[in-house]
């Protein structure tokens, strides 16, 4: 392999990138920088400064056939231009991000398509201040100017007009010239232009053509690797030099590495396309919204594992290796060391191993990404299903498998360093599982005997930030609640229908107005699974007056209503009572029955006289509910006026209007029957100028709701409702 050491001038550069004689291979991954980077970049250029290695391919070699592509915006162009592009000379290894920037933001239109630092996707177009790119360094920094494609920036919601330079004679005005007039060689004209316009500038006409003179003669240094360089080498450079910038991960690597795989090329007659195979994967992701978050990375470790544990096996049955046996790893870095040969033949029993993985978290009522408590745990548990088979559906075996699953859920044992976890457990989990079948004798698996769970955990089990909150969340779900209104079984099915989430039982409100002790009202143990619309008919109401009005207008049978409250795992006579030490004492008790059960071990008790020995030092009250739902409840304030138990519709009327002095845009409840019962207003704006906001039109107004705007006679409204 030869190289050499070139410094390509920079407006060559993009006139190739533009004509296709410098083009990618097609292993790499897509554009991604973002607005600042590319305005840095250019101020780079305008200041004179040295910018990073590119490294560049001699195409034409027998060795590589490396597929290539144009850089992003170039096939567009040339279609408009009306051009066929050449035949690739060069292929760029290193150095997409920046010339594909400099590509597009020096030709053509100008308009680079990228994100700005909210990830939003925007076009821009870069122009520079002359005067300013001519001053000290940091008016070089300010002379860079990013701009929307139109060129026009507007503020105040896009009401007005701050800059516009959208025309010739506009950015001459404002002193702006675009960066593609530069390298177009429109610059001189402009220049003329400019120097009419703003006399007192034009003395200073040479040091402006010196700027631009520079600009034009820029220089990159590069690496140039000659015809002879094989695919191994690319592969191993290719590795090397993609560490700074946009550093690539493991799957990115491993395409290149994959690409340059010489004896599968010789086979099939092209590369091998890592990007093509994970899109297999993608669709059945996607087709299982649990899963929808699994990442490259995540499967290539599930791939991993197999190939390494296949390694160890042949290792221990070799006897000039047994006592040498490789390592079983899911170490990220690890991936790189795996063949080709070795993930053609795990990939596809991996990615078809998948959809069981989706229904062994359905089944366990983990039905969202949202309530997953770990990702990382779906790697170890596919890789069960691929080495036990259609065996990891027995009874049996799958109850031990639910067993290792919760412990490593409520013991916390995947959120960090899991890469030894994964290999240890691959190597131990199967054949303990499986030995439920037989009868043998299999040792408890480590992440097994690792797991604990306090008693005292449930008091700081606070939101959905952790793993074992949302765990439990879905043990709920596992004891076969029914909604309180409905007496539906909140099913898979009426999960989504029900729009269902995790409530308090004992509102936020109820409890903020009677001081109850927030470590314990906002923990796991006062909260349930209920349907929207329900939890935003409980609103901030007392359980003693919530349950009364439940019984009487869903109109249940004496002691339905307390059979929906066991469901849930209350005591329906300390929830009626509003008694919220002996709810809370209870429920706590039951909720550690049922975390023994799915861990199948005893819960450390470690709380005494109903109070935790210890909180975790990290636990934050004022933001531990960060995620609670029950902010979305569109609820009354203290200006909400309770009418039921006024008789006279004229004095119904007359706090109306008192109430409606109070506020531009007043609620009213109403009963079946139609009758007014109360009016405030919500905590939050949820009307608009134009009407309700869309996501609580159908609570308040499907709730007997009524949002009269601004002007509207409140009085006539009422009596004619």
């Amino acid at each position: 392999m030869g190289f050499e050491t070139p410094e390509p001038v920079l407006r060559d550069l993009v006139t190739n990138a533009g004509t296709g004689k410098i083009q990618l291979p097609d292993f790499q991954r897509s554009y991604r920088w973002d607005d600042d980077r590319i305005r840095e970049l250019l101020v780079t250029v305008v200041r004179g400064h040295p910018m990073g290695v590119l490294m560049l391919l001699v195409t034409g070699s027998d060795h590589v056939h490396f597929q290539p592509r144009p850089l992003e915006r170039v096939a567009s162009d040339a279609v408009e231009d009306k051009r066929d592009l050449a035949e690739p000379e060069e292929l760029l290894l290193d150095g997409q991000q920046r010339m594909t920037s400099l590509y597009q933001a020096l030709t053509g239109s100008g308009v680079v398509e990228t994100i700005d630092v909210r990830k939003k996707h925007i076009a821009r177009r870069y122009f520079l201040d002359v005067a300013l790119a001519l001053g000290s360094p940091a008016d070089q920094d300010a002379a860079v100017r990013s701009l929307p494609a139109d060129g026009i920036l507007r503020t105040n919601f896009d009401r007005d007009v701050e800059l516009d330079v959208s025309s010739t004679e506009k950015q001459v005005a404002a002193g702006l010239m675009p960066f593609t007039s530069i390298f177009n060689g429109e610059y001189t004209d402009w220049l003329w232009d400019y120097g009419d316009l703003h006399p007192d500038n034009r003395s200073r006409g040479r040091e402006i053509n010196a700027l631009m003179s520079a600009m034009l003669a820029y220089k990159i240094p590069a690496i140039r690797l000659d015809k002879e360089t094989t695919k191994e080498a690319v592969a191993t450079v290719f590795n090397k030099v993609n560490q700074g910038g946009l550093r690539l991960d493991n799957f990115e690597l491993l395409t290149a590495i994959f690409a340059g795989d010489r004896s599968y090329f010789d086979t099939h007659g092209e590369d091998f396309r890592l990007r093509d195979d994970w899109a297999l994967t993608k669709k059945i992701l996607e087709a299982h919204p649990v899963l929808s978050e699994i990442k490259e990375t995540d499967f290539l470790q599930m791939v991993l594992l197999l190939a390494s544990l296949d390694r160890q096996r042949a290792d221990l049955s070799d006897p000039s290796r047994r006592d040498r046996p490789r390592p079983v790893t899911g170490r990220g870095d690890d991936v790189l060391d795996m063949t080709l040969e070795e993930y053609l033949r795990w990939a596809p029993q991996v990615r078809g191993a998948l959809p069981w993985t989706a229904h062994f978290y359905t089944s366990s009522h983990i039905h969202t990404k949202q309530f997953l408590p770990y990702r990382t745990q779906s790697v170890p548990l596919t890789v069960f299903r691929v080495l036990l088979g259609e065996e990891a559906d027995l009874h049996s075996v799958k109850e031990r498998l639910r067993r290792w699953y919760w412990c490593g859920v409520l013991g916390e044992l995947y959120g960090s360093t899991t890469e030894t976890r994964f290999a240890r457990d691959t190597e131990q989990v199967p054949g303990w599982a499986h030995a439920a079948k037989t009868g043998a004798e299999a040792a408890t698996p480590r992440t097994v005997q690792d797991a604990r769970f306090s008693e005292s955990r449930l008091w700081s089990l606070q939101s959905r930030n952790s793993a074992a909150y949302k765990g439990i969340y879905a043990l709920m779900l596992a004891q076969g609640p029914h909604d309180w209104r409905h007496d539906l079984l909140l099913d898979n099915a009426a999960y989504f229908d029900l729009q269902v989430d995790i409530h308090h039982i004992f509102p936020k409100k109820y409890c903020e107005e009677n001081n109850l002790d927030r470590e314990r009202w906002n923990s796991v143990v006062n909260k349930t699974p209920l349907a929207k619309k329900t939890n935003i008919w409980l609103g901030g109401r007392s359980p003693e007056i919530y349950t009364a009005r439940l019984e009487r207008d869903q109109k249940f049978a004496p002691g339905q209503l307390d059979d929906l409250f066991r469901t849930h795992l209350v005591d329906p006579v300390a929830l009626r009572a509003a008694d919220f030490d002996a709810f809370f004492t209870a429920r706590q008790e039951a909720l550690v029955a049922i975390v023994e059960k799915a861990m199948g071990k005893p819960v450390f008790r470690d709380l005494a006289a109903g109070e935790p020995t210890e909180l975790p030092a990290s636990y934050d009250p004022d933001e531990a509910d960060d995620f609670d739902t029950d902010d979305d409840v569109p609820e009354l304030p203290d200006e909400w006026h309770d009418l039921s138990d006024i008789a006279s519709g004229e004095e119904r009327i007359a706090l109306a209007q008192l109430a409606r002095s109070g506020a531009p845009r007043p609620a009213v409840g109403f009963e079946a029957d139609g009758i007014p019962v109360g009016i405030g207003w919500p905590d939050r704006q949820i009307a608009t100028d134009v009407g309700l906001l869309p996501e609580y039109r159908e609570e308040l107004t499907g709730e007997g709701w009524k949002i009269f705007p601004l002007g509207d006679d409140l009085e006539t409204a009422l009596r004619r409702r």
